[in-house]
């Protein structure tokens, strides 16, 4: 049986009850936001590789617009905080595959919270006449904090590695990776101004409309007007290069376990390309490049491997760039590219500069073990100290292994020191099958547009590639499929606007950043004067 209880006049008071439906109803409009948050961060997550949807990046920052504008930085800190997890942790399930998700669940969550302060700048000056041109500072100045700190940075999911196929891809040409990033973000943003003023409906707008319609138009129309200017023609001959994909013998970490089969695996497919060329179903290559780790063990202290790779190079008649693990003796190991002569062995090196924090070298080691012992399965390598550039066969080749292609300033070095094409050695067997390897290629064809240079992707177990300096893929293999790939390329020697420039294009939009964000606490000030 239930009870009623009855007021003193009689009356049941469960109509006095409050009702449930009425502050549900009051909660939906508060929830909106968040759910809007989150699902335009996974709109940004699906316009990035191996899906060609880039165009999704525009939408994606429009409905975060949307849900940033005329708010608190508070409430744009919790907002962005969605919009980056979203993001990000479907983007770097890559980095668990195979150490578990703790890991990849610290990473995102770690890089989100650089996507919510971003986003609390955003909301500050979203109240600011032409907030999008602001906004747009302000979201590429998250973006270069992200890319430095803490750990050297992780700039993995900037816009402008979604953007290998995209309209805006020729900026980079420009201005790089700031550049081509601010021009979509500016679009989607200046989306959202317009369809609030148009919703706004005042004729008084009718300016602030047309202004706002501009900024949605500009970065595509400089995309267009930018497209001529990528340079691909060889301005010194060129070159016919093999890039040699050996696979191992399995997928994951315990592939480590197996160097002698890498290395042979390299050694193998160099043989039949060596074969091919004898027989005249290949062409002769003037130069062979080895993905990283493609012999892990040491060519200097074991007779076997040097001899092995001795004798391939001899065989296919042409210098090889190996990727190999030493120890000099001197700290640590190396991650380092060895140029393999095959008269004179062994010559010019370059070693990692930048290495994958937790991963090549495990920063605050003993702090972290409290957490998992997983830690110990990170490396101890030593990074490099200076540029190298490849003089292979008459041809300048500036090595950039994996994990660097993401930063700019580590690419940009190569080339200011002479590179005429670039190569991306790298090993993502660690990975799997994941889109890990197809995030890393769109990197490399932003990279290819943004210097001007073909890049020649060696990787262990796939994808690799031979990209054009106008970002197009013109071969690639399979996964975890042995091959080798033989491309003419241009050499290029003249710098881009973007290489000569560096880091000027970032520094002005910081400065955009720091004039909108300077402006709204002015006037934040000011209000809070006139309230007291």
């Amino acid at each position: 049986m239930t009870a009623t209880l009855t007021s003193a006049d009689g009356r049941d008071q469960r109509a006095a009850r409050p009702s449930r439906r009425p502050r549900l109803a009051r909660s939906l409009p508060r929830l909106l936001p968040a759910g809007a948050a989150a699902l335009s961060g996974a709109l940004l997550y699906l316009s990035f590789p191996p899906r060609p949807l880039w165009w999704l990046a525009v939408p994606a920052v429009a409905g975060l617009g949307w849900c940033l504008h005329g708010r608190s930085w508070k409430a744009g800190l919790g907002l962005g905080f969605v919009f980056g997890l979203a993001f990000l942790l479907p983007l770097l399930s890559w980095t668990g595959e195979d150490v578990g998700p703790l890991p990849w669940l610290a990473l995102a969550v770690a890089e989100s919270l650089f996507v919510a302060v971003t986003a609390a700048g955003v909301a500050l000056v979203s109240r600011l006449p032409l907030w999008p041109l602001w906004a747009s500072g302000v979201w590429i100045a998250g973006e270069g904090l992200r890319a430095r700190f803490p750990f050297g940075g992780f700039p993995w999911g900037k816009l402008a590695f979604g953007q290998p196929e995209g309209l805006f891809l020729p900026l980079a040409a420009l201005g790089g990776t700031p550049l081509l990033g601010f021009a979509v973000v500016l679009c989607g943003f200046a989306l959202t101004g317009l369809g609030l003023l148009l919703a706004a409906g005042r004729r008084a707008r009718d300016r602030a409309v047309w202004a706002v319609a501009a900024l949605v138009a500009a970065p595509l129309a400089a995309g267009a007007a930018a497209a001529p200017l990528v340079g691909t023609g060889a301005e010194k001959g060129t070159a016919e290069i093999a890039v040699v994909q050996g696979n191992v013998p399995r997928m994951g970490l315990d592939f480590n376990a197996q160097r002698r089969a890498v290395l042979d695996n390299h050694v193998r497919e160099t043989r039949r390309l060596a074969e091919r060329v004898r027989a005249g179903k290949a062409p002769q290559p003037d130069l062979v490049l080895w993905p990283e780790n493609s012999s892990d063990i040491d060519p200097y202290t074991n007779r076997d491997a040097r001899a092995e790779i001795d004798q391939v190079a001899k065989e296919i008649k042409a210098p090889i760039s190996v990727g190999a693990v030493t120890d000099p003796g001197r700290g640590g190991p190396r991650n380092r590219q060895i140029l393999w002569d095959p008269e004179t062995g062994p010559g010019a090196v370059y070693d990692k500069r930048h290495l994958q924090p937790f991963g090549e070298y495990m920063p605050y080691r003993g702090f972290f073990r409290h957490f998992s012992s997983d830690v110990d399965r990170a490396g101890s390598f030593v990074p490099g100290d200076k540029t190298a550039v490849f003089d292979m066969a008459g041809t300048k080749v500036g090595p950039v292994t994996c994990y660097e292609a993401a930063f700019d300033s580590t690419v940009r070095d190569q080339v200011r020191a002479g590179a005429q094409v670039l190569s991306v050695p790298s090993n993502n067997a660690t990975f799997g099958r994941s889109e890990m390897t197809y995030q890393q290629l769109a990197m490399d064809r932003v990279r290819a547009v943004e210097h001007g240079r073909a890049v020649l992707v060696p990787v262990t177990s796939g994808v690799s590639a031979v990209i054009m300096p106008d970002g197009r893929i013109v071969q690639k293999t399979e996964l975890f499929t042995a091959d080798a790939l033989v491309a003419d390329v241009p050499r290029r020697s003249s710098l881009t606007p973007a290489t000569r420039l560096g880091t000027a294009p970032e520094l002005v939009l910081l400065a955009v950043a720091a004039g909108g964000l300077g402006w709204a606490a002015a006037r934040a000030v000011r209000a809070r004067r006139g309230g007291e």
